[in-house]
């Protein structure tokens, strides 16, 4: 991405709503996945693709699990180590080539990330690797090809997926019990609007901070359809597909 989208990222991802909704989706599933480890042995996680560090800074205070990042911009590794504070594990690299031996994490997160790699085979092969057997693979990517607006050409993404399509490339990387949901669903509406049928901002992405009562809407939205999810529902449409699986146990 462009150094102003990581500047603008590292200012309004604490308290943007789609940061917020997005970060908790990973909780949710993280939580599923590593609630149950005995105390005395915190889960190891790996955000792959930390961007400047929003969604360790958001669950590390809250759960013990023990957090590594990597990101191949130097900006913002900078910016995530220095909104993480002295002693966070941010590395600089690829997540096509990643510094850790196999099996070294408990869960892997790819919160919008796969889009931006020429190639997410590779990644996805990558995110397998360094699992141990069992381990939750967890990864975020924007939907639909039809939407590719300035939004994209902003962020510098390669690609946007279908749900089949996310799904299968789970399959072939060697993942089980892959499973998806679209989500931003209840706002859908209003992304097509602004990214098919208005002009395009002059600020480049999306990703920006709104008026409180806005803020406050869409944070509502994100609760219903995080309560939907949480009780067993799935939405079929959405500008965002959230998805899991695991890596085979032998």
């Amino acid at each position: 991405m462009e150094t102003d989208e990581y500047l603008k990222l590292a200012d309004v991802e604490d308290r943007m709503w789609y940061f917020r909704s997005l970060h908790g989706h990973v909780e949710r599933e993280l939580g599923r996945a590593l609630g149950s480890r005995a105390a005395g042995q915190p889960p190891l996680v790996l955000d792959a693709g930390c961007g400047t560090g929003g969604l360790i800074r958001r669950l590390a205070p809250a759960h013990a699990w023990r957090w590594s990042g990597i990101d191949l911009s130097p900006l913002a590794c900078e910016l995530a180590r220095r909104r993480l504070g002295a002693g966070a594990d941010i590395r600089e690299g690829s997540v096509t080539a990643l510094p850790w031996a196999e099996a070294a994490f408990d869960a892997v997160v790819s919160a919008d990330v796969l889009y931006h790699v020429d190639d997410d085979a590779a990644a996805l092969a990558e995110f397998r690797r360094v699992l141990r057997p069992g381990g939750r693979m967890i990864v975020n990517v924007p939907a639909y090809r039809w939407l590719w607006s300035y939004h994209d050409t902003a962020v510098h993404s390669r690609r946007r997926y279908g749900r089949a399509e996310l799904l299968g490339k789970l399959r072939a990387a060697g993942f089980v019990g892959a499973r998806a949901t679209f989500w931003n669903a209840l706002p859908f509406p209003l992304v097509v609007a602004r990214r098919k049928l208005l002009p395009a901002p002059a600020g480049g992405s999306d990703v920006r901070l709104y008026p409180p009562p806005i803020e406050a809407a869409f944070n509502a939205a994100m609760a219903f359809e995080h309560g939907w999810i949480r009780a067993g529902g799935r939405w079929a449409w959405g500008s965002s597909i959230f998805a899991c699986a695991e890596k085979p146990s032998a």
